[in-house]
């Protein structure tokens, strides 16, 4: 199962549930005090995937690393593929 159809599953189900809790589909006589809890729901849970992103994101960028090695490699490629044309004719 892709990390898609995971997250897909994972959301459809979450709304099936707050469609039941919310519309009392099942006639479960739920409160009103968990019902002003539960319109919001999906506003919440919005929010916080988003802070959640940005948290991700962040992190990502701030422990980003350099590849000075793998920098110094592909310049060394880039002169061999340039003396190599040079030598086919091709002049820069």
């Amino acid at each position: 199962m892709t990390k898609l159809m995971e997250w897909l599953l994972g959301l459809s189900l979450i709304g099936i549930l707050w469609s039941i809790v919310t519309f009392d589909l099942l006639d479960l006589r739920i409160s009103d005090q968990y019902l002003q809890v539960a319109w919001p729901l999906p506003i919440y849970l919005l929010v916080t995937f988003g802070c959640y992103s940005l948290a991700v994101v962040g992190y990502r960028v701030a422990t980003f690393n350099d590849c000075e090695a793998a920098a110094k490699e592909l310049q060394e490629q880039i002169q061999d593929a340039k003396r190599d044309l040079q030598k086919k004719g091709l002049h820069f």
